[in-house]
């Protein structure tokens, strides 16, 4: 037995350094695990799954969406002169003048259109007077014309006198002439002598001047 004991102590005993490495060899051991970490570290990370950026929705067009309603044509007007209601209205395109004077309105009682066109079509920015007189072409001397600018008593009209018969009134020349007739444009015509005061150009001497030489 102790024969048998020492035999398998011997060969124990001569193959222990056989597998001890040393030092030279366990820092090749300790090199080659770092190495094997290393490739193993490489290995996972090529193995994650990588997310791929979604591509961006296709934009929505909003005109397309968004219907935008047709403006509604019109036309604006200034209506003045013989009406109830002057000012500046808005009618649809295509309205004519006897539209206007009715959206104003109508016209007042016991006057009457004048020379307007109550059939014509309207114009954006126009302005349209109702009740002014016919005018009248400057310088007319036929019977038709004096008559017309003159009233009862031999006065002067000054809602239907012509520019030339103007003139012939004391202190009244080619502009203050052109300026009464203006007037009586805008306004529908003179309401009253004493609306005289308000043309420009016509002070309170020369009123009195003209007061007994006109009439409406």
């Amino acid at each position: 037995m102790d024969t048998l004991g020492a035999r398998i102590r011997g060969r124990l005993s001569g193959t222990g350094p056989l597998l001890d490495p040393g030092v030279p060899g366990l820092r090749v051991l300790v090199v080659l695990g770092a190495l094997a970490a290393i490739v193993a570290g490489i290995f996972a990370l090529r193995s994650r799954p990588v997310a791929e950026p979604l591509a961006p929705p296709a934009p929505v067009s909003v005109a397309s969406a968004v219907v935008s309603p047709s403006p509604t044509a019109s036309v604006v007007v200034y209506v003045t002169g013989k009406v109830r209601r002057p000012g500046v209205l808005s009618l649809a395109t295509g309205s004519r003048v006897a539209d206007a004077i009715e959206a104003a309105g109508g016209v007042r009682p016991g006057a009457k259109p004048g020379a307007v066109n109550l059939a014509r079509r309207l114009v954006d920015g126009e302005q349209i007077v109702v009740g002014s007189p016919t005018p009248m072409t400057p310088g007319d001397g036929s019977a038709a014309g004096s008559a017309a600018g003159s009233a009862a008593g031999g006065l002067i009209s000054l809602n239907s006198a012509t520019a030339e018969q103007l003139n012939g009134l004391p202190g009244v020349g080619d502009v203050l002439a052109a300026r009464i007739i203006e007037f009586r444009e805008a306004h529908g015509g003179f309401q009253s002598v004493d609306q005289l005061r308000e043309v420009s150009g016509v002070g309170e001497k020369r009123f009195a001047e003209l007061k007994d030489k006109v009439a409406l």
